[in-house]
Parts: structure tokens; C-alpha cells; sequence
């Protein structure tokens, strides 16, 4: 049996992916969460083998949900399942030890067979993606791409600075290194530019 939790934060999204997964003899459905957070805890409590992620979620998105997973080294595998076809994400989804991206306009068996691939020690990646991953690296750094995040979000420097326990000049320099890095001309169109790409 392949256990599996799945994250997703649109309600009617997670109960169809469960029903669906439920009809399939060898998976079985352990629970689900709306939101990052809760599906951390809910991997503590029922340790699935498997964990199916959205990539963005309030509070802890999919991609740091797979990065603390990664840090905290447990036995599981994880698969994004996203509508976001951006490189960029793919690439920090395999850095952060993802072993499988599916889009959601993916026909509906896709993710059972990708389940089963996983579950094997395998990947499943969809390809056109994979190929497009590889042709533009994400120039930003972790630190800068928080930063510029909560500036997208519409947070000051000073608030930023609060948040993450920074000094107000050092998050003043993150920034600008995003925008010099991104060759821009500002916090918005860095933001912008970033989030297009898949690098927040």
C-alpha cells in the first residue's frame, strides 16, 4: 500500500485528488491538510509515505514544505501537483528533493501512475518542463527571494527588517541586490519579473 497525505489549500481541488486516489487498490489516502503548517503536523502524526503538494499555500508553501522535509531528512517522498508550469519552480522543487512536478491540467491518471513511479524510487517529472528548467538559472539567493516576497506583498523595509530579525540596511541590500540581479528598476518590477519566472 502507498500511504499518502495530501496538501492543497483549495477544498473541492483536495477532495476530488482524494476521491480519485481512493478508487486505486494499492493507494490509500491517510488524510489531508489546507495549509502547509497543517500538513507538517499531520506528516508528523501519520508518517505517509508519500506527500502531494500544491505549491502555493498560506502560511508554508508546498516548496518549503519539501525543503523542511529535506532538512528534517524523513523517510517520505514528495510530488507537487501545481497549475504554475514555470521552470523556475521546478528548479527549486529538485533542489529541495522533490521527486515528482505534475501539473494539474494533467490528465486525472497521471498522478496515480506518478505515485507508483515515486513510491519505486523513481521520478516523474513533466517533460516539457524538465526541458525548459534547465535553460535559465534563478539567479536569487534564498535570503533575497524572502525578501523580495514580503516587498511584493506590499511590507516596508522596516517591516521586512522586523520580520526576519534584520537590520533595516541589510534588508535595503538584499533588495537591491535582487533588483541589480534581475535587471530591473525597481522592487515591483523585480517582484514581478521573479514571480514570472517561478523564482519566488
Amino acid at each position: 500500500m502507498i500511504r499518502v497525505l495530501l496538501a492543497e489549500d483549495q477544498a473541492m481541488v483536495r477532495g476530488a485528488l482524494s476521491a480519485l486516489l481512493n478508487l486505486e487498490s494499492d493507494i490509500e489516502v491517510l488524510g489531508s491538510a489546507p495549509d502547509g503548517e497543517a500538513a507538517w503536523r499531520e506528516i508528523q502524526r501519520l508518517k505517509p509515505d508519500v506527500l502531494v503538494t500544491d505549491i502555493e499555500m498560506p502560511g508554508l508553501t508546498g516548496l518549503e514544505l519539501a525543503q523542511r522535509i529535506q532538512r528534517h531528512e524523513l523517510p517520505m517522498k514528495v510530488i507537487i501537483v501545481t497549475t504554475f508550469a514555470r521552470p523556475g519552480f521546478l528548479r527549486r522543487a529538485l533542489d529541495a528533493g522533490v521527486s515528482g512536478y505534475l501539473l494539474k491540467d494533467a490528465p486525472a491518471e497521471n498522478l496515480a501512475e506518478a505515485l507508483r513511479m515515486v513510491h519505486r524510487g523513481g521520478r516523474a517529472i513533466d517533460p516539457q518542463l524538465a526541458l525548459e528548467a534547465w535553460s535559465e538559472a534563478d539567479p536569487l539567493n534564498d535570503r533575497e527571494r524572502q525578501v523580495l516576497r514580503l516587498a511584493g506583498e506590499g511590507q516596508s523595509a522596516t517591516e521586512i527588517a522586523s520580520q526576519l530579525n534584520l537590520s533595516h540596511g541589510t534588508v535595503r541590500n538584499y533588495l537591491s541586490e535582487a533588483i541589480g540581479k534581475l535587471g530591473v528598476a525597481n522592487r515591483i518590477e523585480a517582484y514581478r519579473l521573479a514571480r514570472q519566472k517561478g523564482w519566488l
